[in-house]
């Protein structure tokens, strides 16, 4: 029940939510022991604040719900590739594994790092692709309704 499709569902639930809301379609969570212990999604639009991506506020509800901040117990589940801000959050906050959806050729992390290893923490496990599809469609549906 408990497996990495599982939990990026609920990240593309959270998704879903700043689709609804007008923000671009990107949410995440946090695992600790196979529950969430954070979530977010994109709000840089509601709360004027360039810094409030899915993975920033995450990463934060998580900080608080351990009381610390390293997360190097933890997962990261995240809809779309984190980009360069993100990426160095997840550094300082040395998870255990990220796990991605969709990647992001524009504003990914990947654009800038020659290799996740140098912009991540050395320990942090790296998956992708993770319901790729339907993270993917999301952004474009997203970007198209903007287009119209």
């Amino acid at each position: 029940m408990f497996s990495d499709e599982y939990f990026m569902q609920q990240a593309l639930a959270l998704a879903q939510i700043a689709f609804e809301e007008n923000e671009i379609p990107v949410g995440a969570v946090v695992v600790y022991e196979n529950q969430i212990i954070g979530k977010g999604y994109n709000q840089t639009i509601k709360t004027n604040d360039p810094t409030a991506h899915a993975e920033m506020l995450a990463i934060t509800a998580a900080s608080n719900f351990i009381g610390s901040r390293y997360l190097n117990q933890c997962t990261l589940y995240v809809t779309l590739e984190p980009c360069p801000m993100c990426a160095g959050a997840c550094f300082w906050a040395m998870f255990k594994e990220i796990v991605f959806g969709a990647n992001d050729l524009k504003n990914g992390f990947s654009k800038l790092a020659l290799s996740e290893k140098k912009i991540f923490h050395p320990k942090t496990k790296i998956k992708q692709g993770i319901l790729a599809e339907e993270c993917k469609k999301l952004m474009q549906d997203f970007f198209k309704k903007l287009r119209n």
